[in-house]
């Protein structure tokens, strides 16, 4: 049966169902990953939250879903677009196909739309919102609210506070929308790791006595969580921080920048990005929209030590004195290369140099 996805501008895109057809517009902010390999990763990610996925590469589902590359319990994607879907499932670790997969969680599936047309229409006129309809007439797009106006972080969170694996180092991760790959690559460098809810008081995260504090990834504008850049703040001046792509976002706000929304964002696991400091450019998964402005960083302490190949947006910061990694891609690179995974043993040494300093204090 016939599907549609309809732009925000009213540009139409005609598609095929796969499995479940929605009752009702199904409705989300249009973007497109770029990445090869990684479906099951996009899917599962909480930083794609209230959105419609395009994949641009034009077969999507051939490996199928295994148990083992999930980044949360659930998916996170409100709806799904491609080329072509495959039915079968061509991987000895496959238990599921891509399509049953989101006839499970009831997440629609339109294929055989022209996703270079639908990309090459985002890259010019920017992301905007989209609905995923039976029949073009029932686009009701007049009233789409822009996702940089909704809370998404409360849906994605934990509500409670739980602890992973044993280490020699104590790491307190606020969780804004992480993904599983963090975790494992903290306990990887021989890090405890205790989750906590995104709205967690100061007291509460001292309580916990971390080493360092992670602040993590997560979908939406950062400057939805304005309310919490007072505690972000406390906890920098106090232990190590490492932050990624929502956390690093939010970092720099809680010290006195400003960030910016990107045309269109980087989403794969293809983006070129230099070290100002070793001029050496390395590849990295990244999934926003969002950016630290490079402009606002005067008189934050902070200083762009990471950019963007492409169209020179800040990648990464360090501070001027404290002991800080802040990074816009993902280190823990899941889905994507694993050149820039070096960052969590940067981050085991910055709470380890703390420690010592306490120590000969």
């Amino acid at each position: 049966m016939k599907g549609y996805l309809v732009l925000e501008n009213g540009d139409q895109f005609e598609g095929n169902w796969v499995g479940q057809i929605p009752a009702e517009p199904l409705e989300g902010e249009v973007v497109f990953f770029t990445g090869m390999t990684g479906y099951q990763e996009v899917l599962t990610d909480p930083s794609f939250k209230g959105q419609i996925v395009v994949f641009t590469y034009p077969l999507i589902g051939n490996y199928g879903i295994n148990e083992i590359d999930f980044e949360s319990v659930i998916p996170h994607v409100s709806g799904v677009i491609v080329s072509e879907c495959s039915l079968e499932s061509h991987h000895y670790e496959a238990v599921s196909t891509f399509s049953a997969y989101l006839q499970k969680w009831n997440i629609p599936l339109l294929a055989n739309v022209d996703t270079r047309a639908v990309v090459k229409r985002i890259r010019t006129t920017g992301v905007m919102g989209g609905q995923m309809v039976v029949d073009p007439e029932q686009a009701t797009l007049d009233h789409y609210t822009p996702i940089e106006e909704k809370m998404l972080t409360n849906g994605v969170s934990t509500t409670k506070i739980e602890t992973y694996g044993t280490g020699l180092y104590h790491v307190v991760l606020i969780d804004f929308g992480y993904k599983k790959s963090i975790v494992t690559s903290l306990s990887h460098v021989g890090c405890k790791v205790t989750v906590v809810p995104y709205n967690t008081s100061y007291e509460t995260i001292k309580s916990l006595k971390p080493d360092g504090i992670m602040l993590s990834n997560g979908p939406g504008d950062p400057m939805q969580l304005t309310f919490y850049l007072p505690v972000i703040k406390k906890l920098a001046l106090k232990y190590p921080i490492l932050a990624i792509c929502l956390g690093h976002q939010l970092l720099g706000l809680a010290f006195g920048a400003n960030t910016k929304k990107l045309k269109f964002g980087h989403r794969g696991a293809n983006q070129p990005v230099i070290d100002l400091v070793k001029k050496k450019v390395f590849m990295t998964s990244q999934n926003h929209t969002f950016i630290v402005d490079d402009s606002s960083l005067t008189g934050t302490g902070f200083s762009a030590t990471y950019l963007n190949v492409n169209d020179k947006s800040v990648e990464g910061m360090t501070h001027e004195s404290l002991p800080i990694i802040s990074v816009q891609f993902h280190p823990e690179a899941h889905p994507g290369p694993s050149d820039s995974s070096w960052l969590f043993t940067d981050f085991v040494s910055l709470m380890n140099s703390v420690r010592r300093e306490k120590v000969y204090a």
